[in-house]
């Protein structure tokens, strides 16, 4: 029997059937019917609202445990807020294990822009949060140097079923991103 509900008491019930199927069944076996029929809709309206499951996936994610931008550190120093998210990024991998982001990073090119797009925003303020400081000056920086610090924790976890180590973010943090950043800015002033 279909249960008649409708705008946020609706979408609150599908999120809620989506993150318990995922949890039941895994990614693999996620289907969009299994989560219409334990939400109690047909599957019309799930595709009403997201293309396809990765969409609905990563709703249910950020519905049931928040999004990386739900909490956008400010620790007074650079260094220490992008260790921060890219921790915050990896306890996700933790609590939801690597089959579940495997499955949605193989599905990554069908999800819309928006769905890829949060982790940017969120460096570009953690940037913008340095420059309000005097940290540094981070005007027209290239957009893959700020995304960088994510880009290369993603490829990490791509590659391995393990939970990423500490000194790996300290690395992408220290070795990587923040000289490219310094680089990317001393070559502007120096134009």
């Amino acid at each position: 029997m279909t249960v008649r509900r409708r705008g946020a008491a609706l979408e609150d019930s599908i999120l809620e059937a989506a993150w318990t199927e995922l949890m039941s069944v895994g990614y693999a076996r996620l289907t969009m019917e299994g989560v219409a029929a334990r939400a109690q809709t047909g599957k019309q309206v799930l595709y009403r609202r997201w293309r396809n499951r990765a969409e609905l996936v990563i709703t249910a994610v950020r519905h049931h445990i928040g999004s990386v931008a739900d909490q956008i550190p400010d620790t007074g120093e650079l260094r220490s807020d992008v260790l921060a998210v890219l921790q915050r990024m990896t306890q996700r991998q933790r609590d939801l294990g690597p089959e579940i982001l495997h499955g949605l990073m193989a599905e990554a090119p069908d999800l819309a822009p928006e769905f890829l797009t949060v982790i940017d925003g969120v460096m570009t303020t953690l940037l913008e949060q340095a420059e309000k400081r005097g940290e540094l000056k981070v005007t027209d920086l290239p957009v893959r140097v700020v995304t960088l610090p994510a880009d290369l924790l993603r490829h990490e976890m791509l590659l391995t079923r393990h939970p990423i180590a500490e000194n790996t973010l300290v690395d992408i943090v220290d070795q990587v991103f923040l000289p490219l950043v310094r680089a990317s800015i001393s070559s502007k002033v120096s134009d």
